[in-house]
């Protein structure tokens, strides 16, 4: 009887050969705002970091754990939760970590102790791990036939929300104090219910049965770690760049703190919009192709970001905030390429793949940026951000090497 109300319902939704006709508009628009609404707590943090220094009279050191806590938990734990997703669907995790991660950072602002704001921290950190996984998964099943268009709405609800979280939490904190993270709740329990709502609905675009056929439904663990490690080199130029592109333009450009700010923010919004475009390209070309003009043309833009800027000035100025939107517009929508290039390559373990792509390897890159700062210490902040014309370029020639792999696994499946 299941099955029956299954096949009617999927007939309905026009699937055709096992795949939807076109994106669901309606879940895909849940799932986005699910991501806003999760990964806002992930920037929530940082904001609150300096009151707690101020107030509390945490050291810097300190300060940094909670961060490398939240961060921790949630990398090193996506893995493993996409694995246990993998064996048997859970998506009850979606609302319940999305809950998870802002009751952690709600309570975190009224922690008496710092021991109890490392555990708190720490909980959300494994909220963001529960959610993504699964979230990505019915976001690849309710995309239909059109996985990285669909799967750029969803990355697009993750860059908002991680855009929003100092946006939102800085005046709370400053009418409310520390106490101001409790408000981080209300939107992630109305959303919670939502999700609750709506999860039978979506579990009616998942696939009744998956078959492996030879060089279709088979995981290609190969490709996956070749592509892992381009997604690490990747996120390392994406952390350096969203870290130093504010500090560059305020000591080398002397822009204004507002003026960095502008810079910054240009960067992320065009990278939103570009996320969505890129998607679109994605379905249409390719993925791989999308990551190959996503690095060559980031590369050389992020050099001539230098070059116009190095000497300061008003024109500097303005320059750098110009094309710094054009660097964003062209190097962040790689992301939704590889996360639906990684799920492709492991079909029967979505849920491992969004895990890694979405959290261990990207996490993994940002553990690399401190490298990226000693480099600033040292060598000057123009010597980090030619670094990270570098690690793009890098980036780059792995893309190039994977197109090489995917090719051949092609020919070779074809011959026989």
């Amino acid at each position: 009887m299941s099955a029956c109300l299954r096949s009617g319902k999927a007939a309905e939704l026009g699937w055709k050969n096992g795949t939807m006709n076109g994106i669901d508009r309606r879940g895909m628009t849940v799932l986005s705002l699910a991501h806003v609404f999760d990964d806002i707590n992930q920037s929530f943090l940082p904001a609150l970091l300096p009151f707690l220094v101020l107030q509390r009279g945490f050291t810097n050191e300190k300060a940094a754990f909670l961060m490398l806590a939240a961060s921790v938990a949630s990398s090193v734990v996506q893995p493993v939760i996409g694995y246990l997703a993998d064996r048997r669907s859970l998506p009850w995790l979606i609302p319940i970590g999305m809950l998870f991660a802002a009751a952690g950072v709600s309570v975190a602002g009224v922690m008496p102790s710092y021991l109890g704001i490392i555990v708190v921290v720490t909980i959300s950190g494994i909220g963001v791990a529960a959610f993504h996984p699964e979230a990505a998964r019915y976001a690849n099943y309710v995309s239909g036939d059109k996985k990285a268009t669909g799967m750029s709405f969803f990355a697009v609800g993750g860059n908002v929300g991680f855009a929003l979280g100092p946006i939102v939490a800085t005046p709370l904190l400053l009418a409310f104090g520390p106490s101001g993270t409790l408000f981080a709740l209300v939107p992630a329990a109305i959303w919670t219910i939502v999700l609750f709502v709506e999860l039978p609905r979506m579990r009616t675009f998942v696939p009744a049965r998956r078959t492996k056929r030879a060089g279709v439904g088979e995981d290609r663990w190969g490709p996956f770690a070749l592509l892992t490690t381009f997604v690490i080199v990747r996120s390392i130029a994406f952390v350096g760049i969203v870290t130093f592109v504010p500090l560059y333009a305020i000591r080398i450009v002397h822009a204004s703190v507002p003026q960095a700010n502008g810079a910054l923010a240009a960067l992320l919004v065009a990278g939103a919009v570009g996320t969505i475009i890129g998607g679109r390209v994605a379905d249409r070309i390719g993925r791989i192709p999308v990551l190959l003009i996503s690095m060559f043309s980031a590369a050389p833009l992020l050099a001539i970001f230098i070059f116009f800027t190095a000497g300061g000035g008003p024109f500097a100025i303005s320059a750098s905030i110009v094309l710094a939107g054009v660097v964003g517009l062209l190097f962040i929508p790689s992301q939704t390429a590889f996360v639906v290039l990684g799920q492709e390559y492991l079909p029967n373990h979505l849920g491992i793949a969004a895990g890694v792509s979405l959290g261990l390897a990207i996490s993994l890159g940002g553990a690399a940026a401190p490298l990226l700062g000693r480099l600033g210490d040292r060598a000057g902040l123009t010597a980090t951000m030619w670094a990270n014309v570098g690690l793009i370029a890098l980036s780059g020639v792995l893309a190039i090497v994977l197109a090489l792999v995917s090719r051949r696994a092609q020919r070779a499946m074809l011959a026989s």
